[in-house]
């Protein structure tokens, strides 16, 4: 498949529509309705279901089409990695990231680095820890801001200097908002929203300890305490949670009661040829690093 045909593809998908498809592309209608015929024959399977109107991407095109919007994105990345010399300090950097507030030291050490360096940019990508991983295999993201539970021995890391509080969110008017503290007894026949993340459930469920049984969970989630937020102040259950601010007049939060705290790493992959402008931010993450754990023992 060429690369320029998974493009042809990616575009109908999106649009679902080849006669506005072609138009974006300024190719005929029937050169690309060939062409998608073509990479039909060629992988043997049916990629879309076509309507009158419109088509639809059949199971094949679903998987297709993820596979190819990797292998688009990684050709671009490349692309881009060969365009920058050596010696300049250019080019772009991608960084999959948690919903973490280690975001925030990030942020602030992308910001100084691109003052110090203004042709550089960063691509973020929002993920939970599994997506971020399978990215960074795969050659699309260079870096990933990992929240821990988490393997990381394919890795090289750092490890980020603020530490994930676990906590409860509920709306003001429920009973257990009167607590200061929750213990796993006062959520047993609670509706819980978790991570859908195993080995965040993992350890979560083990905080319950005998009582892990009496979980009532009612929905999980991979990302987004904004989502959360409304199916909390919905009355859907209450949410197990990193610290994070919500919305003071409708909700609040209480910490686990013996408390969980989480670490979070920012890694690279092993035994991989990483672009200049890569490697000489991830020296200057060590450096500034070096220098917060320096003021925190002064």
């Amino acid at each position: 498949m060429e690369l320029r045909v998974l493009q042809y593809f990616l575009t109908v998908a999106r649009e679902g529509n080849i006669t506005r498809a072609a138009s974006l592309m300024h190719i005929t209608q029937p050169t690309l309705s060939r062409q998608l015929m073509q990479m039909e024959e060629e992988l043997g399977v049916k990629l879309f279901r076509r309507g009158k109107h419109n088509i639809l991407l059949t199971e094949e095109g679903m998987l297709l089409r993820r596979r190819a919007q990797e292998i688009v994105d990684l050709a671009e990345k490349t692309t881009k990695e060969l365009m920058h010399g050596e010696e300049e300090v250019s080019g772009e950097i991608s960084i999959g990231c948690g919903e973490t507030k280690n975001m925030r030291p990030l942020s602030e050490m992308m910001a100084s680095f691109h003052q110090k360096y203004p042709d550089v940019n960063f691509n973020i990508y929002t993920a939970i820890a599994d997506d971020v991983k399978e990215r960074l295999e795969n050659g699309i993201l260079d870096m990933g801001l990992l929240l821990e539970p988490v393997e990381i021995s394919k890795y090289h890391y750092v490890r980020m200097p603020l530490k994930e509080k676990w906590q409860v969110l509920m709306r003001r008017d429920s009973q257990l908002a009167e607590k200061q503290k929750i213990t796993p007894k006062d959520l047993t026949g609670v509706p819980l929203i978790m991570a859908k993340r195993q080995s965040v459930r993992n350890e979560l469920e083990n905080w319950f300890g005998y009582d892990r049984e009496k979980l009532r969970i009612v929905s999980t989630c991979n990302l987004s305490h904004y989502n959360q937020s409304v199916m909390v102040e919905s009355g859907i259950g209450v949410a197990l949670v990193m610290e994070f601010s919500c919305n003071q007049d409708t909700l609040c939060l209480r910490p686990f009661d013996p408390k969980i705290e989480s670490g979070c790493v920012l890694v690279w992959k092993k035994n991989l040829t990483l672009s200049p402008v890569v490697q000489r931010f991830i020296e200057y993450v060590k450096e500034y690093l070096a220098g917060i754990e320096k003021d925190m023992n002064v």
